[in-house]
Formats: structure tokens, sequence, C-alpha cells
């Protein structure tokens, strides 16, 4: 049974779709003006993990993470580089899902556009306006936040503890927390026509029509980082509630905001103060998130450093309620530890012969079960209770940290195996399937996490094989030259044909012979 923490009740809650079998999940994502950074990777990875644990326990999810693709800080950039906002949109979507792939998130199910949906933002806010929810002002429309009596039900604060200056258009507006759902086009801006003149959508609206329009008036899951908890999905709520008359959301699943290393601070800049652990503290996380206006680097310079596994890896090791700290160092331990695991893939492939790549596995809960009870011996009910302790950790509200440290106890007990029945010098048959047992239950729940789905070729290996192939070539160099000085042509004749035959050249220099493919 799964239990998620719901930030509405500010409690954890049994897991219940509202149609039986299917769920709704929906991501806030990036507003593309400028390159991702490891940032905004962060929602991506939980909430792809989400839908996997959830689709493993046989639920059909449509998972959506929106783009927003027209706003004030796009126009800005698409002006400072002069290029239009569309065409500036479609080069930052393909970096930030080029991004993602790199991570491994592939279970997105659409990536609606807001400009897609503006055609039904408009009918969305006359409804409110027609409702007494919304009113028109000098070609602008606000949301009349007094006019929602549980404005406030999310973030948990009161209409009092929201009241700012109001901005700029704070003399349009009857109160000063109300908020935009549609702004009034300046001077070469892009715009779209609407009954209030030409304009353009708020940003609150965008997510809550693509909602609406893709997962029905009230779904399942809504996600996003911390730091949109307020004002963005309070607004959310308050006026697809007050358009629909039905509730917005089941649960909402806030995750951690990725902060600089344990300081809480600009990237780069002094330290302040010591990021505090609390799990959905706004306050104490916001001053240190890592964004583009506090100078975070863009994500595709991050790849060259680490591969898309590890940032993977180190992402889920946290809980997602907790904040991440940051830094270079911290994602190089996590490099580190997942040697562990790259080792016994090696040593399994000694063993069996066979790649742990090509090992299949349970793809559901039940499969996994129907073998799991299968296993017998002492060793296989090891591995059985550590895949309990794996489920149960990501049962309670999606433990990815817990069950990390399930998959370490896991290789474990599977090189443990390997040692004490010396299968490396003697692999028997009948224990080589138990080992192999074990390494599907190890697959079958790495995959829940989107961790060793497949071979990476990484740097290291890359270093080793080319270092091997050197020393072999210089090797049947150094037997060539020996055969020549022997007199013996016909062994120096051959070792050349053979590997010209293998697409190899040898050319022998006054320096010494050198080969190349």
């Amino acid at each position: 049974m799964i239990q998620v923490y719901n930030t509405l009740s500010k409690s954890k809650e049994t897991f219940e779709p509202i149609h039986p079998g299917k769920v709704g999940m929906y991501l806030c994502g990036p507003t593309v003006y400028k390159p991702s950074h490891i940032g905004h990777m962060v929602g991506p990875v939980i909430f792809d993990t989400v839908k996997r644990y959830l689709v493993y326990n046989g639920l059909d999810v449509r998972f959506i993470i929106n783009i927003t693709d027209v706003d004030d800080k796009l126009i800005q950039e698409s002006n400072a580089r002069g290029i239009s906002m569309a065409a500036l949109a479609e080069e930052m979507i393909a970096d930030y899902q080029a991004n993602i792939a790199a991570l491994g998130v592939d279970t997105v199910s659409d990536f609606p556009r807001a400009t897609e949906h503006i055609v039904h933002m408009i009918p969305f806010i006359q409804t409110l306006i027609d409702k007494g929810f919304a009113y028109a002002a000098e070609g602008d429309v606000y949301f009349d936040v007094t006019r929602f009596p549980e404005y406030g039900k999310l973030s948990h604060r009161s209409l009092d503890q929201m009241q700012g200056e109001g901005g700029s258009t704070a003399g349009q507006k009857r109160n000063a927390a109300d908020f935009a759902l549609w702004k009034a086009a300046k001077p070469g801006e892009p715009s779209w026509e609407s009954p209030w003149g030409p304009g353009r959508p708020g940003w609150h609206i965008e997510c809550s029509v693509m909602c609406r329009e893709l997962l029905g008036d009230t779904f399942e899951i809504h996600g996003g980082g911390l730091d949109l908890m307020f004002p963005h999905h309070e607004n959310e709520i308050a006026q697809s509630e007050c358009c629909t008359g039905k509730p917005y959301v089941k649960y909402w699943m806030h995750n951690g905001l990725m902060q600089a290393s344990s300081e809480i601070g600009k990237v780069g800049g002094r330290k302040t103060r010591e990021a505090a652990p609390e799990e959905n503290d706004l306050a104490s996380q916001e001053g240190g998130k890592i964004s583009k206006s506090k100078g975070a680097a863009a994500f595709r310079e991050m790849l060259r450093k680490f591969s898309g596994e590890t940032i993977r890896f180190f992402v889920l090791s946290t809980h997602y309620r907790r904040p991440i700290d940051f830094s270079d160092e911290r994602i190089a331990q996590i490099e580190t530890g997942m040697e562990t695991f790259y080792r016994f893939f090696k040593r399994y492939q000694r063993v069996t012969g066979e790649s742990i790549y090509q090992l299949d596995f349970a793809s559901t809960r039940e499969e996994g079960d129907v073998l799991a009870a299968k296993c017998s011996g002492e060793f296989l009910q090891s591995i059985g209770e550590s895949r309990h302790r794996f489920l149960t950790a990501m049962d309670d509200d999606f433990n990815t940290g817990g069950a990390i440290g399930e998959l370490f106890e896991l290789v474990r007990q599977l090189n443990r195996f390997v040692d004490e029945n010396q299968l490396e010098a003697s692999p028997k048959a009948d224990l080589v399937e138990t080992l192999k047992m074990g390494c599907r239950i190890f697959r079958e729940l790495a995959a829940i996490l989107g961790i060793f789905r497949k071979e990476v070729i990484r740097e290291e290996d890359q270093k080793e094989e080319n270092s091997l192939v050197q020393g072999l070539m210089q090797l049947l160099i150094d037997l060539r030259v020996g055969a020549k000085k022997a007199k013996d042509y016909a062994t120096a004749d051959l070792i050349r044909a053979r590997l010209k035959d293998l697409g190899i050249t040898l050319e022998d220099r006054p320096g010494g012979t050198e080969w190349s493919k």
C-alpha cells in the first residue's frame, strides 16, 4: 500500500486513484528562455521515478510536463538576442529535452506548450469573470482572491500574510494579492486577441488550463519544487476550483530544492548560513536554491563531467522532500560509490559469460512477487528480504534514498555469494543459476529507479580498454620484431597478415613500427 505525503493535508495518505487503475500526474516544467541547469533536472528525475513505481504497481499513468513558452523572460531574452520568441523557445526546448533524456527520463506522456492552449485559456478566464471570481481592468484580467474563502489552504497562509504592494499594476487591482489571468500587450510584444484586447496569459492560468485539457477537472498528482507552492500552486487551486466547482488535485507533491553544497546563498558566492535539512521548509531552502539568476551553469556542461546515470543516482540518493546539497565533489562521491555496482557487473560477466544487462527480470510487482515466492535457500531468501525492504521504502512516500541503500545491500550479498562459492574459479551450473536469480531481482529493483537499464560506456572503461589494446598491439609488434631478427619471416608475415584481416595496418618506420586502424 503506497503512502504519499500530501502538502495539502501536511500528512501521509494512502494513495488511491480517483478512477481505479488510472493516474494523472502533472509536473510544472521550465520557462524556456535559457539553457536548463541542474536545478531543472530534479523534478523530472523524481517524478519519472514516481511514474515508474506506479506503473510497476499495475497503474496506467499519464505523466505531463508543461513548457512555458510565453513569458516576460522569453520576451526579454529574445529581444536581447535579436530572434523571435518562438525561435528562442524551440532552441531551449530542444536543450531541455536532450538533457532529461540523458538522465533516463523517458516516461513523459506529453510536453504541452502554453502557446498551444491559449485558445482554451480565454474561455476559462471568461468563465471566472462570468462567475464573479475575476474582473477586467484596462486590458488586464485579475483573479479576486477574496472571492475564494479557501485561498491559502495549500501554503497554509492567511490572506493577511499574502498581502504585498501589488506590483506595478497595483492601481488596477481590487486587492494587492490579486493575480493576473490575462496581461494586456505592450508595444512590440507577442500577443493574442481576446475579449479584453490583445495580450497574453498570466503564468498561473497556463498550468490550470493544460491540466484540465489533458487530465480533466480533477486528477491525482501535481508535482513541483517547493518554491512553487506559493504563489503558483496556490493560485492554480483558486482559479481551477472556482472555474469547475470541483477539487483540483488529490495529492500535492513538492520536492526539495537543489542547493549549492551545504550553504545558503548565491552559487559561487559567499556562505551565509547552513542549509536547514527540514522537509518542506521553504524559507530555509529558497535562499540557496540553484537558479539561472544565481549563476547556475548550463546542464550540458555538467554532462561533460559526469554521466547521466551518475547524476540521476545522485538526485535519487536523497528523499525527494528534502533539500539536495549540490557540488561536483558530492557527485564525485556518488560516482565512486557506484563503482561497487559496475565492478560487480564485470564480475557477473566473468562468471556467466553474459552481460547482466541482457538478463530478463520482472517488470511488475505482481510478476516479481511470483518469482520471489519461488526463491528457496538461505541466499535467495535473504535477497527476497532485501527486495521486501526496498519496496517498503518505496511504498513509504517514494523513499528512493532508502531504496538505494537496499541496492547496496543486495550487491554486497551477491558478491559474498560469488566469493563463498568461488564461482570465478569454478562456476558450477546450479550455483550460477542461483546467482542469476538474485541478479534478476536486483535488475527488477534497479529498473524501478531508472538506473542500470543499459550498459554505459564510461570514460574509465574506455581508458582501460584503450590501455589493453595498446599493450596487446605492442606485444604483437615486439613478437614480429623478434621473429624478423631470428629470420623467422614466415611468422613475421603471418602477424602482419592476420592483423590486416582485422583491419589493422602496420607501418615500419626508422623509429619503429606503428599501427593504425
